[in-house]
């Protein structure tokens, strides 16, 4: 058989530099390959698989629902569908409004936006999005995102994007000398630019509200201030809670640890969902979002809009989270990894930052001089010793992601604290084992 590299074209990677192991199962936090060597998975590996591998109650549930029906399209009604809407509406708080389900983040983000500019009556209204954010790599998200991978033609102003800076306390674009002043400084830059536009012509403001791969955690006071700001100027706020939903936060959606004060207006779902075991999307409307749209053609759609199989799957993930405490133990354990965190910074001279969520999210930030903040290597090119140090935590057994000059922490939720503690073990000892300089 063809070796994989030869017939499959491997996303974000140079083709010709592919060469992976082939995955052939998995349990709980650990994966294996075909030739028997075992990972720890310390990033759920896309930041997905919140429920680790082969969840066997997900896996039932999608056997039980290929047996009784494997596909409806959205002209007919679904029992998954209507079950996984309901629950949805019930964790997020969003009663009276609506859920779009889509594929993947990516096509949630797009419809999003669609929904935004049809209930604000701004079909031609502009995006709000920030630099080191990602919200997909079709077109239409790849210039909303403002990412070092996504920026290729077409240009932004092709899908009508205004550029804001994010609220990257670390390197504060503002000079601050606190996180919240950066923060407060970052919402009232978001406020001008929408001023400046005129609101009438801004359809919406897509963030992410904590955890993202481009590495920013935004202070605690950015979420609530930047609601507020939206609010008092009209526009709607889509929160990307992609990545940051289904406990990786500590909460079921990042935006909830501040209660009704960071409640947006669109949200947008992926991953977590269905903690990867089958692809779904979904966006949920508020309801005063909803009722606009109750009496105008929905010119938009997917074949396998809330495909059963995959809607069997998230009501299945959701109980799986309630049922197994792993929101709590999320919140739990991310406790435990940004207490070793902060003791491995004050051991090793190339940790400049470490930020995380109150869940199983962290960011570990590497420099060459903490007193200068200089990057281990300029954004996102990464240094062959971070490079070793992925090589050889696979040999020791663990898979850590990394980019740039970030190692990024986001285990599954069911990870047992005992694995946690070896994997941040290897972590430790192969911080100070490699040549950083």
């Amino acid at each position: 058989m063809l070796p994989e590299r030869s017939n499959v074209l491997h996303s974000w990677c140079v083709q010709a530099d592919w060469n992976a192991p082939t995955i052939v199962g998995g349990q709980g936090a650990r994966f294996w390959d075909e030739a028997g060597h075992s990972y720890l998975d310390m990033s759920s590996l896309a930041e997905c698989m919140n429920l680790g591998h082969q969840h066997p109650r997900l896996i039932r549930a999608i056997q039980e629902q290929a047996q009784q029906l494997c596909f409806v399209n959205s002209s007919w009604g679904a029992a998954p569908r209507r079950a996984l809407a309901q629950r949805l509406l019930e964790i997020s708080g969003f009663e009276g409004g609506r859920v779009f389900f889509t594929l993947g983040g990516a096509d949630a983000n797009e419809n999003a936006v669609k929904f935004a500019r049809q209930a604000s009556g701004r079909p031609q209204g502009k995006v709000v999005a920030r630099d080191r954010s990602y919200h997909g790599a079709s077109y239409a998200t790849m210039a909303w995102s403002g990412d070092s991978r996504t920026r290729v033609s077409p240009a932004d102003e092709s899908f009508s994007v205004l550029r804001v800076p994010p609220p990257y306390a670390y390197r504060c674009p503002y000079g601050t000398a606190s996180d919240a002043e950066c923060a407060a400084r970052n919402v009232e830059h978001i406020g001008a630019v929408i001023g400046q536009e005129g609101a009438e012509n801004v359809a919406a403001v897509l963030m992410e509200p904590n955890a993202g791969t481009n590495g920013i955690v935004a202070p605690d006071n950015f979420w609530p201030a930047l609601r507020e700001q939206t609010r008092r100027r009209d526009v709607y706020l889509i929160a990307d809670e992609v990545m940051s939903g289904f406990g990786r936060c500590g909460e079921w959606f990042a935006w909830q640890e501040y209660g009704e004060a960071g409640r947006p207006d669109l949200m947008t779902l992926a991953k977590g969902l269905t903690g990867a075991h089958i692809p779904l999307g979904a966006v949920i409307l508020a309801k005063h979002v909803a009722a606009k749209l109750e009496h105008s053609m929905l010119n938009t759609g997917l074949t396998y809009c809330g495909h059963p199989l995959a809607c069997a799957a998230g009501v299945a993930a959701i109980a799986a989270y309630q049922d197994e405490h792993l929101i709590e133990h999320s919140r739990r354990l991310g406790g435990v990894m940004l207490q070793r965190l902060r003791a491995m910074q004050d051991r090793h001279a190339v940790i400049g930052d470490v930020r995380g969520a109150k869940g199983l999210f962290a960011i570990v930030e590497l420099v060459k001089n903490r007193e200068t903040r200089e990057p281990l290597s300029p954004w996102p090119a990464m240094h062959p010793s971070l490079a070793r140090f992925v090589s050889l935590a696979r040999e020791r057994g663990v898979s850590f992601a990394v980019r740039g000059n970030l190692i990024i922490l986001a285990p599954p939720l069911v990870i047992e604290e005992n694995e946690l503690e070896r994997a941040l073990d290897i972590m430790d000892a192969l911080l100070g084992e490699l040549d950083f300089t």
